[in-house]
């Protein structure tokens, strides 16, 4: 089982075909996500391959995903997908849940092999779906995530594929994504908010947990001290990146293009200010934000 998404390995292609692609521009790895929560994400990128150069889309503008159609969520993503693309970026990461729940397979099936067949699109859910199997020891996992990625049961499906006895428990969380886009995550309320979420899932006597949006990252302390120590907690933030490093190295011909600069540009489709002060607390440190314009 690889780590992405329709992402089998492939032979490595003699070096005489990889010549003619060192002399092109060098290319960026897209990151997208509904707005701040795929920060986590990119943040663990850098801590783990930071040589490459990074663009980062926040869709800050209509961000929640969530509570969205699946017919909106392959839109605004195949938008956001366009946009990264006309930036350089033939790699695209969806550290977006949602997205990845509810657009990558069409994207990957449909709209990459009509207009960008060169071009990959990743997502995030099975390298989440591997890093819990082989944490859990009773095989009771717990998923906590956005209304649609619940609906979707996509966590349940990759799960089960890899061990068909786990048992998946999930449960949506609407309430923390805009209270993380608020920046109000520091608050108290959203302690007893982390409460009513995770117990239902506690009953269930769980030992890993997934955290099923990027925009949990930000939470994990907190949810920590509510779950305890006996349960793992699977956070895309570091597992995304290690599977990505695994990618690239079964893929000499996507990383070969990629540049090396250690350049990162973010950008947002709305309220900028903002999301570079927010912004900048969830990467680590201080970033300066560009607008962006989808659609």
């Amino acid at each position: 089982m690889q780590g992405f998404l329709f992402s089998p390995a492939l032979r490595y292609p003699k070096k005489e075909l990889l010549e003619p692609i060192m002399s092109k521009k060098k290319k960026s790895i897209g990151v997208f996500d509904s707005g701040f929560g795929g920060l986590t994400i990119l943040r663990g990128l850098v801590k783990e391959l930071p040589e490459y150069n990074y663009i980062y889309l926040g869709d800050t503008a209509r961000t929640p995903y969530g509570s969205r159609s699946q017919e909106v969520i392959y839109e605004f993503t195949r938008q956001a997908v366009d946009f990264l693309f006309s930036k350089d970026c033939d790699l695209v990461i969806l550290a977006c849940n949602t997205a990845s729940s509810e657009a990558l397979r069409r994207i990957q099936q449909d709209y990459l092999p009509n207009f960008h067949p060169n071009k990959k699109v990743l997502g995030v859910i099975i390298p989440a779906a591997e890093a819990a199997v082989t944490k859990t020891r009773n095989q009771k996992i717990g998923v906590i995530a956005t209304e649609q990625t619940v609906a979707s049961k996509a966590f349940v499906r990759e799960l089960r594929k890899l061990d068909p006895k786990i048992q998946v428990f999930q449960n949506p969380c609407p309430l923390l994504v805009p209270i993380v886009e608020a920046g109000e995550h520091r608050g108290e309320v959203v302690g007893a908010v982390l409460q009513k979420y995770l117990a239902p899932l506690l009953k269930k006597k769980i030992d890993a947990l997934i955290l099923g949006c990027t925009h949990y990252g930000i939470l994990e302390k907190k949810i920590r001290d509510i779950v305890g120590r006996n349960i793992a907690i699977i956070s895309e933030t570091s597992v995304v990146a290690r599977k990505l490093r695994d990618y690239l190295k079964r893929h000499p011909e996507i990383e070969i293009k990629l540049g090396k600069n250690h350049t990162r540009t973010f950008y947002s489709t709305d309220r900028t200010e903002k999301f570079q002060r927010l912004g900048s607390q969830f990467f680590g440190q201080r970033i300066t934000v560009k607008k962006a314009s989808l659609g």
